[in-house]
């Protein structure tokens, strides 16, 4: 109680025990999956599954904030979870080194009630997307380049699916120049949307998506629709 105190009183001691009993999936722990990750953690999730291939790089540091100088050369996912854990010990860290794969999809989905898009590349995101359709579970989904962003909750039979709103074949620009504090400011927002899932309160970014402009600091809402050619929606 004393832990939770300054957020009981906004969602009640049932809100709190919602999350309590929730599970959620982050794929990617990078800038976006550190952000969202910690506040997850920190507002008392049940029980979280982090999975990322990479190891801790410097060049991480700027804005990956999960790690530190002594992390370089290990695994993401495990000294993300020794310090999720320190920050909440009653969060269930389940970390998963690999890569997200369809298999791997299918597995994860399955045991949680929303997951996280906190990737760097559209050939993983579709296969997120695909998988969430096929178990019937939402995701957030945000992506950041320079001082830019984009966020939008997709809920299957509610809402468009990625490929809905990008119908072509997305190029990633590899390394993507990022700015320090973008893809803190999405992932305190894909936190806050996951949060709002699962409590049944406000309204999420269904059908809309969010866009940010780190440099002017504009937030515009731009509203997003189903299309009726989208196999994914159609086939699932």
């Amino acid at each position: 109680m004393e832990r939770y105190s300054r957020q009981i009183p906004l969602i009640g001691r049932d809100g709190q025990e919602k999350l309590a009993s929730s599970s959620v999936a982050v794929i990617g722990v990078g800038g976006l999956g550190s952000a969202v990750s910690i506040y997850l953690v920190a507002a008392g999730i049940g029980r979280l599954f982090i999975i990322d291939d990479g190891l801790v790089e410097l060049s991480n540091l700027q804005r990956q904030i999960l790690y530190t100088v002594d992390d370089v050369g290990k695994p993401k996912v495990f000294v993300a979870k020794e310090r999720l854990e320190k920050l909440n010990p009653n969060t269930e860290i389940i970390p998963i080194k690999g890569k997200f794969t369809m298999e791997k999809a299918d597995e994860i989905l399955s045991q949680v009630d929303l997951a996280i898009d906190a990737l760097d590349n559209w050939e993983t995101r579709i296969i997120l997307d695909k998988a969430a359709w096929r178990h019937g579970k939402p995701y957030i989904h945000a992506g950041v380049h320079g001082f830019y962003g984009q966020l939008t909750v997709l809920v299957p039979g509610k809402t468009p699916c990625l490929r809905c709103i990008f119908p072509s074949k997305t190029r990633t620009e590899q390394p993507i120049p990022v700015f320090s504090t973008t893809p803190g400011v999405l992932g305190v927002l894909e936190a806050n949307e996951a949060l709002k899932l699962l409590l049944g309160k406000g309204e999420p970014l269904m059908n809309k998506i969010l866009i940010y402009d780190g440099l002017i600091g504009l937030f515009e809402i731009v509203e997003i629709n189903i299309s009726p050619n989208c196999p994914v929606c159609i086939e699932g």
